[in-house]
């Protein structure tokens, strides 16, 4: 899991270096909606070249690259440039279920033996409802790859595959095809037993707005959230990281349920706790290891 994942047009170089630092998790290399047409021949090698030397870095974040869509015309040119310099990701666009999942999953394992790269070595990250028919195949996705590593889903290509004239409202507030989708991303991913990361917050002046997003998806399920500037970052990383006060609940759930393996119900403190108790603190356990193995990644 990751807490926050900074998309970088993969055409600037000056970019990619300078996000290295910001702190974040993961960064996504963006070959698609960040590149112009005329620059995805660019982009790709530059992309390449930063994977190349980042990647064998001690201390890093992730790296993931965005390709363009399993229609368009460059994602054989993308998978094999990117491909052969082993990124941890590939993050598929306008992924319509399992089955594109499926597909780029067969493309990767060619590319991968074809660079002499042991099959699997690259993970999948699915952009899953970015328009109108993927949110009829949210719950596809369980069984579509081994690669997969979670789901996410995207607000404003939505909107304009929709005809909405905006993603969100005036206060922030997501429209309500939109809060549709981001349900149908948590739900899809559950059915998968993967991450679910929250869609971009595109209004960068408004730090305020953007923790109470974060703080609102950790609490419904998110593991982490996408991020579109440096800035966005230690906001989201706080927002997913879980209180000392949390962490020690949690910890306490997680024991008293050890100390009675055969117990479906135990006391804590006056209160009836069940498996659902359990596995929400498993899941806070899981994100505070998650934040403190990416504050070690990056020498923090």
């Amino acid at each position: 899991m990751m807490r926050s994942l900074l998309f970088i047009p993969a055409d600037s170089e000056r970019k990619m270096e300078k996000a290295l630092g910001c702190g974040a998790d993961a960064l996504i290399l963006d070959l698609e909606d960040s590149v112009a047409t005329a620059a995805k021949a660019t982009a790709r090698q530059r992309a390449a070249a930063f994977l190349e030397h980042a990647g064998l870095a001690p201390e890093r974040p992730r790296l993931i690259v965005r390709v363009n869509p399993l229609d368009s015309d460059n994602i054989e040119l993308d998978l094999a440039a990117i491909v052969p310099m082993q990124p941890d990701l590939i993050l598929l666009p306008k992924a319509v279920g399992g089955q594109a999942v499926a597909h780029l999953d067969a493309k990767l394992t060619v590319h991968e033996a074809q660079a002499g790269l042991p099959e699997g070595c690259v993970g999948l990250l699915a952009l899953a409802i970015e328009t109108g028919p993927a949110l009829f195949a949210a719950g596809s996705f369980a069984n579509a790859s081994p690669r997969l590593a979670g789901l996410t889903w995207g607000a404003e290509d939505l909107a304009a595959d929709l005809g909405a004239q905006a993603s969100r409202h005036a206060d922030g507030s997501l429209i309500e095809p939109c809060r549709l989708a981001r349900s149908l991303c948590l739900a899809g991913a559950a059915t998968a037993q993967v991450p679910a990361y929250e869609t971009v917050y595109a209004r960068l002046g408004d730090t305020d707005g953007l923790a109470a997003i974060a703080t609102q998806a950790m609490f419904d399920g998110f593991a982490g959230m996408l991020a579109i500037h440096p800035g966005q970052v230690a906001t989201i990383n706080e927002a997913f990281t879980p209180s000392p006060a949390a962490i020690g609940e949690a910890q306490e759930i997680a024991a008293v349920f050890a100390a009675a393996p055969d117990a479906g119900v135990v006391s804590l403190h006056g209160r009836m706790i069940d498996m659902p108790h359990l596995k929400r603190a498993q899941r806070v356990l899981a994100l505070a290891r998650q934040a403190e193995d990416s504050m070690r990644d990056h020498g923090r």
